[in-house]
């Protein structure tokens, strides 16, 4: 759980709060913002390693920091959605839901994190018209869903959507 200390750090994102545990197929079907732990708590420990994700709150002006920061772009990308920064299996993950302002659509970028440095490991751009992604999560547990269709790899488009959601495979 140390490692998403140094994602924050690293990424320059600000926390809310202590590290929360949750079971992995509650916290990928949650779209909205997870409970903050009370810091007096302290970081919570995954008892179920194979089942529970490991997560962060942070402020979101820290991911539009984070961004403008990576993208050389200031204000390209704006959150539109809470982000999860999370562990889970050992490996640590960043996804941010964004609006694309230059292209005028939404936009879902997976970041996962190693020894090495952060890799982008999935981006799927979309709007009710068109969908584009470009995926490389086969070799994750991880999938993205559009249109209750689950994808882990390969660049291409598909119809339009409102909502791309990252989920187990």
């Amino acid at each position: 759980m140390k490692q998403i200390h140094k994602i924050l750090a690293g990424a320059g994102l600000t926390a809310l709060g202590a590290v929360g545990t949750k079971a992995a197929v509650d916290y990928f079907r949650n779209r909205g913002e997870e409970k903050v732990i009370d810091e007096s708590q302290g970081d919570q420990e995954i008892s179920a390693p194979e089942q529970e994700v490991a997560y962060v709150v942070v402020k979101a002006d820290s991911v539009q920091d984070f961004l403008d920061t990576s993208f050389g772009d200031a204000g390209r990308y704006i959150p539109n959605r809470p982000p999860k920064i999370f562990e889970y299996q050992g490996e640590s993950y960043m996804v941010i839901w964004a609006r694309d302002n230059k292209q005028e659509k939404n936009q879902m970028l997976v970041f996962q994190y190693t020894d090495e440095g952060r890799d982008m490991i999935a981006s799927v751009g979309y709007t009710p018209e068109k969908t584009d992604y470009n995926l490389q999560l086969s070799a994750t547990p991880f999938a993205v869903e559009i249109n209750e269709q689950k994808l882990e790899s390969g660049k291409g488009e598909t119809q339009g959507t409102d909502h791309v959601d990252f989920v187990l495979a």
